[in-house]
């Protein structure tokens, strides 16, 4: 096989699915290319990255970016609304796990999420090689275990936000509305899919040619990207470094615009109430339970004044803070003595949490790199 052939076979990925999405961002554009070769190598992988594509407002396409998947992952299962037992019986299918592509992903984890936990369990634990998702069956008047097999990969769609569990473990393209300046061609399955079928057979085709040696590989992160974040990462790095060419400068430069990108999102509440706290106490050594509400309360567009239509009380400032290692006790401020708070108790939770080291993302290579990008 020809020593660009791989290179130039990516860059046709990247072509294709450029044809039909409005990425956000080149390096969004970028991180699809990769998951999707990814897809066809799921034997070579410790862990599989999930892709999310996630908006505030419905149009944005995400729902479009999965269609297009559809044409070039391996046993594509299109999920939306199916039942625990379909999807079950599909990851454990003996011919090969799937690829699901989980659309409207806001009615199992958002706020109008019901009964979802064997789903929500499935998705959580199937990002690692080997993993299994347990259940409880009931065969006439027994009810039995198994553990049935979970490792599968898998790409989200939906409005607002994931929880943490998933977040962490997803490549995130935070997608938005086209501006009238963002052209894309329309899309017909029955007009393209011949077009990606043969796309498609040929990553299949390359995939199998690389899969034995690829897993072996250690690709050099981006410096700052560690963790998780390096986890999340290391298929799709791995995936560049063997395509070669201009692919492995790419995709690092890829990765470290997401893995950034990812850690500027919305905080969740507990980070925000130790970020408020710390402007409440100012200089104060310590203050009372009332006095910490009532001034959390009192920030601009501050969420503590009404959480699901109630105010913070003492005990959900109690209960948010316990996870933090933070208790209240009791305490005197001049002749006043009660219920309240001391700076010091937060020291450890404040350098833990709200001092997170910055990116090494500015060095001179990947600086001058995002800009040639």
């Amino acid at each position: 096989m020809e020593d660009d052939f791989a290179a130039e076979l990516l860059d046709e990925v990247y072509n294709f699915v450029g044809r039909f999405v409005a990425y956000p961002s080149e390096a969004a554009h970028v991180a699809h290319v990769l998951w999707i070769a990814h897809t066809h190598m799921m034997q070579a992988w410790e862990s599989t990255p999930r892709i999310a594509f996630l908006s505030p407002e419905p149009g944005s396409g995400k729902t479009r970016a999965l269609e297009i998947s559809e044409l070039l992952v391996p046993r594509p299962v299109e999920a939306i609304n199916v039942t625990p037992a379909y999807l079950f019986r599909k990851v454990a299918d003996e011919a090969g796990a799937p690829t699901i592509l989980f659309d409207e992903i806001d009615t199992i984890f958002g706020p109008k999420a019901k009964d979802n936990e064997e789903i929500r369990g499935l998705l959580n634990a199937g990002h690692r090689r080997g993993a299994s998702a347990g259940r409880c069956v009931v065969r006439g008047k027994i009810i039995e275990t198994e553990e049935i097999p979970a490792y599968c990969a898998v790409a989200l769609a939906g409005l607002g936000d994931l929880p943490d569990t998933i977040l962490t473990r997803s490549v995130i393209i935070r997608m938005r509305r086209r501006s009238p300046d963002e052209q894309v061609e329309p899309y017909r399955r029955r007009v393209h899919r011949p077009e990606g079928e043969v796309v498609h057979k040929r990553l299949a085709g390359w995939a199998e040619f690389v899969v034995a040696d690829i897993g072996d590989t250690w690709p050099e992160m981006p410096p700052g990207v560690k963790d998780r974040d390096a986890d999340v990462w290391e298929p799709l790095l791995a995936v560049a470094d063997a395509a070669g060419g201009h692919w492995p400068e790419r995709a690092r430069v890829s990765c470290v615009s997401c893995v950034s990108a990812s850690k500027a999102a919305t905080p969740s509440l507990g980070i925000r109430l130790l970020f408020d706290l710390k402007i409440v106490f100012g200089f104060s050594e310590r203050l009372s339970t009332k006095g910490i509400i009532d001034n959390l309360c009192s920030l601009p567009e501050s969420p503590w004044g009404d959480l699901r239509g109630k105010a913070l009380s003492d005990t959900g400032l109690a209960d948010r803070l316990k996870p933090y290692g933070v208790k209240s006790k009791q305490i005197r401020i001049g002749d006043w003595t009660g219920k309240g708070y001391e700076r010091a108790d937060f020291y450890d939770a404040w350098q833990r949490y709200l001092s997170v080291p910055p990116m090494e993302s500015e060095t001179p290579e990947t600086s001058e790199t995002a800009v040639a990008a």
